[in-house]
């Protein structure tokens, strides 16, 4: 059962219909972050099962970035981007990956020690490709993956059966 502050923060999410292409249903975080109370009351959501457990947060490329920062600066940890092919100006690993429409590129600057303990965030869990990318990118540049936390996971869309463990706080 959500608490009322969680209740509260999912009721600003916004889904718009057929956006970025016919069938699609976007949902849009954006009056969620424009809101402190709902924005610090999912970051704590996200952060509370893995409190104490990583060292760095690994925030994926773009909506995730967002979550992560602010994901990294209540936890007092660094964070590390990972972005889309060519965004980097020193990528020390890429991953290519699967989509519904074709593949993509993630990559990262090796800024992960060997070793480092990694709390994977996202916005949205949807087929997984993405997320399943992003442990792989980790692995490579030596971190180990300690949890995944996202905001929504759309469960029709299956992620959760690819990715494995990951922490949601809203579903839908």
């Amino acid at each position: 059962m959500l608490s009322e502050a969680l209740t509260r923060a999912e009721s600003l999410i916004r889904t718009i219909p057929d956006y970025p292409e016919p069938g699609v249903q976007f949902r849009d975080i954006t009056p969620l972050l424009a809101d402190a109370r709902a924005l610090r009351t999912v970051i704590h959501a996200m952060i509370a099962p893995f409190e104490g457990s990583f060292d760095v947060v690994a925030g994926v490329e773009a909506r995730g970035f967002l979550l992560a920062g602010a994901v990294a600066m209540e936890a007092g940890v660094g964070l590390v981007p990972i972005r889309k092919a060519g965004k980097l100006p020193l990528p020390a690993a890429s991953v290519t990956y699967s989509l519904e429409y074709g593949t993509a590129t993630i990559e990262a600057h090796d800024d992960i020690a060997q070793g480092t303990r990694v709390l994977l965030v996202d916005d949205v869990l949807a087929t997984g490709g993405t997320l399943v990318a992003a442990h792989e990118l980790v692995h490579t540049l030596g971190g180990m993956v300690v949890g995944t936390a996202v905001l929504m996971e759309l469960t029709a869309l299956g992620g959760r059966e690819v990715v494995g463990d990951v922490h949601t706080v809203f579903t839908a």
